[in-house]
């Protein structure tokens, strides 16, 4: 797997739209070439579309996204178009592209064994030469520190205590005591008790009405 200062492997390879792709076409520019398992699978998805929503600010940072993986021309195009990603999916389909990173080889899921690609990222300078590597890349967060090793800004709010509402401030009085408000509530107990009273003695009593009979 080459390093940070060495020689970025070169390549020329179909993109989802047939255009053939080299990395010598973006000398002068930064490249971020990511390896990804397959298309249209959960995590693929989940990089690429962050990739796609911080592509503007990659770009302002002078980073042209490169995606890689080994399905087919056909099958970028159908990912691509799904998910609107505005980048080159590259298809290495023998391989060969994987394997010059060192980023292929004997994978495990489900305890089952297989020969497939490491998901990867690397960045690569305007001279040719590798930048940084993140070789066992974990998708959230990961195009953040991508921006961060460009100098660059993502385009997502980040969340912050500062959003939330601020409490209501309490009412001073001229003395700057805070003034606590009555509560009504037992007055108004109070008013209706004589009521209860009044229609208690209006009620007339059930047996002095059989002796007057």
């Amino acid at each position: 797997m080459p390093q940070a200062g060495d020689p970025a492997p070169g390549f020329q390879l179909p993109d989802q739209d047939g255009n053939s792709v080299t990395l010598s076409q973006f000398a002068g520019k930064n490249v971020v070439l990511y390896f990804y398992p397959k298309d249209n699978t959960p995590g693929c998805t989940t990089e690429a579309c962050a990739f796609r929503d911080e592509h503007s600010a990659l770009g302002a940072a002078g980073a042209v996204v490169l995606g890689v993986s080994m399905d087919s021309a056909a099958s970028h195009q159908k990912f691509a178009t799904k998910y609107s990603l505005p980048f080159p999916l590259l298809a290495d389909t023998d391989h060969k592209l994987a394997e010059a990173y060192g980023v292929w080889g004997e994978k495990s899921l489900y305890g089952r064994k297989f020969l497939g690609i490491t998901r990867a990222t690397f960045l690569i300078g305007p001279d040719g030469r590798v930048k940084q590597v993140w070789p066992k890349v974990k998708v959230n967060g990961h195009v953040g520190e991508v921006l961060a090793a460009l100098g660059g800004q993502g385009t997502a709010p980040a969340a912050s205590a500062a959003g939330a509402p601020a409490p209501a401030p309490k009412k001073k009085a001229a003395g700057g005591k805070a003034v606590k408000k009555a509560a009504p509530a037992k007055k108004a107990m109070k008013k209706t008790a004589p009521a209860k009273k009044a229609a208690a003695r209006k009620a007339p009593v059930k047996g002095a009405a059989r002796a007057r009979r």
